[in-house]
């Protein structure tokens, strides 16, 4: 369980992401890559845009619905990508995979150091969430990639503990 103090950050941050997305609903002018994610067991389903300029990450945007874990998550990835080299963002997606499901190894900065992004830690208190806040990553890791195909972190078994909107 998350401490009380942690625990209202947490849903506070997670609220004001999703009642005022940033980069939402936006395709970035000259958007270079794109890539669509969907969980079709909860709905969640994310068109994620960048605009890289060279090997610079010059504007992020998104479009889609989901949950409001999945839509705070990737309204604070296309703020903290903006700006950032693409090695750079790729660390970032390890970091948050790590920080989000203890899994693979951090490439950089601690946790701690992880600015914003650090509430999303508080998913771990809902395994059941985990999922939600993952696929904007995953989504904006095929983006970089170019991907055609549609990115799900979902498996067979049901991984949502509510459909679409949380």
């Amino acid at each position: 369980m998350l401490p009380d103090d942690l625990r209202s950050l947490y849903e506070d941050v997670i609220l004001d992401h999703n009642r005022n997305p940033r980069n939402y609903p936006k395709i970035p002018p000259g958007a270079t890559h794109h890539a669509h994610g969907y969980n079709p067991l909860c709905g969640d389903e994310f068109t994620l845009h960048l605009r890289l300029d060279h090997d610079v990450i010059a504007d992020a945007g998104f479009e889609g619905a989901g949950c409001a874990i999945s839509t705070a998550s990737a309204s604070l990835l296309t703020e903290a990508v903006k700006g950032k080299r693409v090695d750079e963002a790729r660390t970032l997606f390890a970091n948050m995979r790590q920080l989000l499901t203890g899994e693979g190894e951090s490439e950089g900065a601690p946790p701690g150091e992880m600015g914003k992004l650090q509430v999303l830690a508080g998913v771990k208190a809902f395994p059941m969430r985990v999922k939600c806040a993952s696929l904007p990553w995953h989504t904006f890791i095929a983006a970089l990639d170019n991907r055609a195909d549609t990115v799900s972190t979902e498996d067979p078994a049901p991984q949502c503990a509510q459909p679409h909107h949380a």
